[in-house]
């Protein structure tokens, strides 16, 4: 059991590790603050959306702008697109569960607004669909995804990819890359 909790933490550790060496995946974040802060500074807003472990990183990180991170300030627009239950049961029953994303996009999302999408794979239906449909809204695009990037890779204006094929490893790293562009955004704007 011991060896087995060291080895888990020593594979967190390794994917940790890549990130922070890859001056890619470094300059993508970095390119990921100054696209939520021009949005923040023109009034927009950060829609977040993701399925299982990433629709409660989704739900997190907008939190985390809402509410604050590091210190008091005043609360930056952000959604969890999944967030409410009611609209998305009603969508996912009376037209598709891939159209769940790309139907609250297309009501709330403007001009000038992010979408920040997160799926392991990089190819989930709903989250490409709530891609294509923000893009068609001129709101800039971050995705987060796992070391292919999938159809995201394509089509999102920054797709951030943790070097990791193992969803567990791949979720750790997008909660520290999230942590980081909630940090920098507070620190820029505040």
């Amino acid at each position: 059991m011991i060896s087995a909790i060291k080895d888990s933490i020593k594979s967190t550790i390794s994917v940790i590790d890549a990130i922070y060496g890859d001056d890619l995946i470094i300059e993508q974040i970095s390119t990921s603050v100054s696209i939520i802060c021009q949005s923040y500074r023109a009034k927009g807003k950060v829609l977040f959306c993701g399925n299982g472990g990433s629709a409660a990183d989704a739900q997190h990180f907008a939190a985390e702008f809402t509410g604050r991170f590091m210190f008091d300030r005043d609360p930056l627009p952000a959604e969890a697109l999944h967030a409410n239950t009611s609209y998305l049961t009603a969508v996912a029953n009376d037209y598709s569960f891939d159209l769940i994303y790309s139907r609250l996009v297309k009501a709330t999302g403007c001009i000038g607004d992010v979408l920040f999408a997160i799926s392991t794979s990089g190819n989930s239906k709903n989250i490409i669909n709530a891609i294509i449909q923000a893009k068609s809204q001129n709101m800039k695009v971050i995705g987060l995804t796992g070391i292919t990037g999938g159809q995201m890779n394509e089509i999102c204006d920054v797709c951030i990819k943790v070097p990791s094929n193992v969803t567990p490893r791949i979720q750790e790293g997008h909660i520290v890359i999230g942590h980081l562009i909630c940090e920098l955004v507070e620190k820029e704007l505040f």
